[in-house]
């Protein structure tokens, strides 16, 4: 039996839900910094002041991601990404949001602050994926999702941004934080038959 009331899944207090045990795990991830980067990666001037400014190169592939140290880079879409960091002072590259701004620009590029549009949830366990695939038409398989790899699809009715861990343990759901409360309650529904933990809120890997 569950330790906690069936009644309670959806609730966001740290506890065991749903069948037991628990298969997987299920927290908020805390994401510092969001910033939206558009430009030509083909073009050396702009990539290099890409780089040059955030200390992470952009990722040229299609669905994948790029890391250093704190700062993450997501493929979105030819010639977009988005670059995250997760709680804690905030990395050098993102202390001064006008400078960078200025900089990307002066590159043939553009830049934009989405910090407070998104909110992410992170599954990790084995059941990880097979919980995604029950509100989502991905492919969450390691051989059609590797680790790092990113994608944009739905779950449920709310569009939203899948990226799988580096060691390929955990996806992280990142949505519109005005979708969080209803993905949110989506998730834990959809974990509830193989029994999930809440744990405390965590910053992005």
């Amino acid at each position: 039996m569950s330790e906690l009331d069936a009644d309670a899944i959806g609730a966001r207090t740290p506890g065991r839900y749903g069948a037991s045990p628990p298969q997987l795990v299920l927290a908020e991830t805390i994401i510092e910094v969001a910033w939206n980067i558009q430009g030509d990666v083909a073009r050396e001037a702009f990539a290099d002041a890409v780089t040059n400014a955030f200390r992470v190169d952009l990722p040229a592939t299609p669905n994948t991601s790029t890391r250093m140290n704190r700062i993450r880079a997501l493929w979105l879409g030819p010639g977009s990404w988005l670059l995250v960091s997760g709680m804690g002072p905030p990395p050098l590259p993102f202390a001064d949001f006008i400078a960078q701004r200025d900089t990307v620009n002066a590159a043939g590029g553009a830049l934009f602050d989405v910090s407070a549009s998104r909110i992410a949830f992170t599954l990790r366990g084995a059941r990880a994926g097979p919980v995604l695939a029950k509100r989502c038409p991905l492919d969450f398989h390691a051989r059609a999702f590797a680790p790092g790899r990113v994608a944009q699809s739905v779950f449920g009715h709310v569009n939203a941004l899948f990226v799988r861990a580096d060691d390929g343990a955990a996806f992280t759901v990142m949505v519109a934080r005005s979708y969080a409360r209803d993905v949110w309650q989506a998730l834990c529904e959809s974990a509830a038959v193989d029994g999930y933990e809440v744990a405390p809120p965590a910053p992005l890997e």
